[in-house]
């Protein structure tokens, strides 16, 4: 087997990723893909069943470990493998063992998860109102969870992240703020593929200062892929600095 295929499949609220085929270093981004578009529909978890898998590169199962942890942060949800061969599950066990793994993909689907990160959501349109709306949200959100001290840069980096879907894709915009245990995340979907890019340190000072703002706010940001667009996210710190205190 040389190719890969990984047919996606929702199962109540949970998706299921069968992955078919030889995973090797060439073909791991084409899981990757994935997995990260699946993470964008925040399911309750994600399954991805390798019982019809073979892998002869141990390196390429690092694809797993990074989407797991992409998982945990955003959108905060479980990453399961479920049905490796005894050959697959040594291997797995050897190097990846912080991975969760299963027996089976029923196994998988039926095991308990953590209780869904609360989440408050909206969409916007492109409009010049928009940014304003979305301060406005977490504003909403920040005092209902009882973190005034995250209106001010989660304000911030929501009002940025928003006038850039707004100016760059002009589609609709979708803005979700979740309470995970240790971070507030601000998570904006729009209707286009492009990729923002951090401007250089000695860039134009006069130039567009958005993503410069969100990385000086944010503990973590990043982007990922969504069918039709793309999400970026952003985490701030639930807990107040201790200067603050």
């Amino acid at each position: 087997m040389s190719a890969i295929e990984c047919d996606v499949e929702p199962v109540g609220a949970r998706v299921l990723v069968r992955v078919r085929g030889e995973l090797s270093m060439g073909s791991s981004p084409v899981v990757r893909t994935t997995l990260l578009k699946c993470l964008v529909e925040q399911p309750d978890a994600v399954v991805v069943d390798l019982s019809a898998s073979v892998v002869r590169e141990t390196a390429a199962l690092s694809v797993f470990l990074a989407a797991a942890r992409q998982a945990a942060l955003w959108p905060g949800i479980p990453l399961m493998l479920a049905g490796p061969g005894p050959e697959l599950a040594e291997m797995i066990g050897q190097g990846y063992g912080r991975l969760a793994v299963f027996g089976s993909v029923p196994e998988a689907l039926s095991a308990p998860v953590r209780q869904q990160t609360p989440t408050i959501k909206d969409v916007l349109l492109p409009a010049p109102g928009a940014a304003r709306h979305a301060r406005a949200l977490i504003t909403e959100g920040c005092l209902r969870w009882e973190l005034p001290h995250l209106i001010g840069p989660a304000s911030v980096v929501a009002g940025e992240l928003v006038t850039n879907a707004v100016v760059h894709a002009g589609t609709m915009v979708d803005l979700r703020l979740s309470l995970g245990r240790r971070y507030l995340i601000v998570a904006v979907r729009d209707g286009s593929g492009e990729v923002p890019v951090l401007p250089p340190p000695d860039g134009d000072p006069e130039g567009p200062a958005g993503l410069r703002l969100v990385a000086a706010m944010a503990h973590r940001w990043g982007t990922l892929p969504a069918h039709g667009g793309k999400v970026v996210w952003a985490t701030l710190p639930r807990k107040r600095p201790p200067e603050d205190v």
